[in-house]
């Protein structure tokens, strides 16, 4: 496959397989493997490639948020990261948890990320190396953010209640079943922590795996604007919002619209629906 064929924005902001293949000892990258299964790691990875725990090194072990910027620059440094490393981040579910952790990283204002095209399943599926050795980098000193970019990338319940009665674009990327209130969980997981199902107002319904091909890779540009631009509305003028349960399948999103389609205004509502389906007095449509 040919990013630059595929008329993404950010070709650069993908990476093939064959590619990474060839470049794993590259000294100006870091592999990261992020999963929904934590433990999925130790059972093989990528050469060279370190973990990252969505939970355990990028929330808050107390307060639902992200960790400060001081927690951040530890967790770097302590994987060999300096400001101008390259982080090439791959997982389990079609790279939800891996555009998490890449958010996250843009949260703190580290710049040189990318994805691996088909994550850590397209990875396994052509027979590629894996291994369960751990490297060992050596310890960098990664400089403490000034400030984390909640304002930029980020939305809150207030943001998104403000873009529903604006009817900006406002784009829910869980399952049918989700959006229209029949679950409040996708139907393979148990149906728990939220106490009211439906969507915000207003929401368009587009399943993160529509940006997809069956493989896990993501589909041609022209596919993309169709889904998004012309299907929500989603443009370079009018500010957009994703969201999901917990904020995962949004990232993936997210990425699709900011790096693939090259739009510099879209927002990530990470409290998503576990916040919006248990706040008091926010309002809840249900069906289609």
């Amino acid at each position: 496959m040919n990013n630059q064929a595929d008329g993404y924005a950010h070709p650069e902001a993908l990476v093939e397989t064959k590619w990474l293949a060839e470049h794993l000892r590259d000294p100006g990258i870091r592999i990261i493997e992020s999963n929904e299964d934590i433990l999925l790691y130790d059972t093989g990875h990528i050469s060279g490639a370190v973990h990252i725990d969505w939970r355990a090194d990028l929330q808050d072990p107390v307060i639902r948020d992200y960790i400060m910027p001081q927690k951040f620059a530890e967790v770097c440094s302590r994987n060999g990261i300096t400001p101008e490393t390259t982080c090439i981040f791959y997982g389990d579910k079609s790279n939800w948890w891996a555009c998490y952790a890449l958010w996250a990283f843009r949260l703190f204002g580290h710049k040189n990320v990318k994805v691996l095209n088909g994550g850590r399943d397209k990875w396994k599926a052509e027979g590629r190396e894996m291994t369960r050795e751990v490297p060992k980098y050596q310890r960098s000193s990664y400089p403490v953010p000034k400030q984390r970019y909640d304002s930029e990338i980020r939305a809150f319940a207030e943001h998104a209640l403000a873009q529903s009665k604006g009817a900006k674009p406002l784009i829910d990327v869980r399952s049918p079943g989700e959006y229209k209130g029949e679950i409040t969980h996708m139907p393979e997981y148990p149906q728990e922590g939220v106490l009211r199902g439906g969507h915000i107002p207003g929401a368009k319904s587009v399943p993160w795996k529509t940006a997809v091909n069956d493989d896990g890779t993501f589909k041609p540009a022209a596919e993309l604007k169709k889904i998004y631009m012309e299907g929500c509305g989603v443009n370079p003028k009018t500010d957009s919002i994703v969201y999901c349960r917990i904020g995962e399948r949004s990232s993936h999103t997210w990425f699709v619209l900011t790096y693939l389609l090259g739009l510099n205004n879209v927002r990530n509502y990470d409290g998503s629906w576990t916040e919006w389906g248990n706040r008091v007095g926010v309002p809840i449509e249900k069906g289609v």
